[in-house]
């Protein structure tokens, strides 16, 4: 497995034109909760198709990464999370960067595999890729950034690992099941979420 790099505050300019020539990154956030707009963001974690893995360190009061907003916002790179509701959530409300364009594997899932309730990242790496993620670190603090430990790192990096591969091999899967579609119309709808849960709107849709 290749090792990663560690970036405090945003990536160097070197590193951005290496991802801005890819098709498509996978990307991963740690907080330091689950409530976007009073938790704070603490890891960035990318990952491109030839393994190459940056984790940025956010520190207190950090409110801008250029580097970061150009990569996410460039329009010809895609951008694969699971559960992208949230990263890209914490993604605007720290940094104030509208990510774009958006896979999901969490949402591909669910309209895919049918066939189980279990969408989980663990779950779904473990299925396609045949490989068994070790999730212990997963309810760490994270808001010690300069110390994290060796074990938090990896962590955070496998969570971007195997992002890539997982949705090549679910859009095979939903264009098989003709769902590509309308994943795609739900991937489109993922900014609006954010604003509404940014907004502190509960759930619109409902009766």
């Amino acid at each position: 497995m290749a090792a990663f790099k560690v970036f405090d505050n945003d990536i160097d300019f070197e590193t951005l034109q290496e991802y801005l020539g890819s098709e498509a990154i996978a990307i991963d956030t740690e907080a330091m909760g689950l409530i976007p707009r009073r938790d704070r963001l603490c890891l960035v974690q990318i990952c491109n198709a030839q393994d190459t893995v940056s984790i940025v360190r956010i520190g207190h009061g950090v409110t801008q990464a250029p580097n970061l907003k150009f990569l996410f916002e460039a329009p010809d790179v895609t951008k694969i999370f699971h559960f992208a509701r949230f990263d890209v959530a914490m993604l605007e409300a720290h940094l104030s960067i509208a990510t774009h364009p958006i896979f999901c594997t969490k949402i591909a899932s669910k309209l895919a595999r049918t066939y189980t309730d279990k969408h989980g990242l663990k779950e779904l790496v473990r299925e396609l890729e045949k490989v068994d993620l070790d999730k212990t670190s997963q309810c760490s603090d994270w808001g010690s950034v300069q110390d994290l430990s060796e074990e938090q790192l990896k962590y955070a990096a496998n969570d971007v690992r195997y992002l890539i591969s997982v949705h090549q091999k679910l859009i095979t899967m939903l264009i098989r099941e003709n769902r590509y579609d309308l994943a795609k119309a739900c991937f489109a709808h993922i900014p609006t979420l954010v604003y509404l849960d940014l907004l502190g709107y509960a759930d619109v849709f409902a009766h």
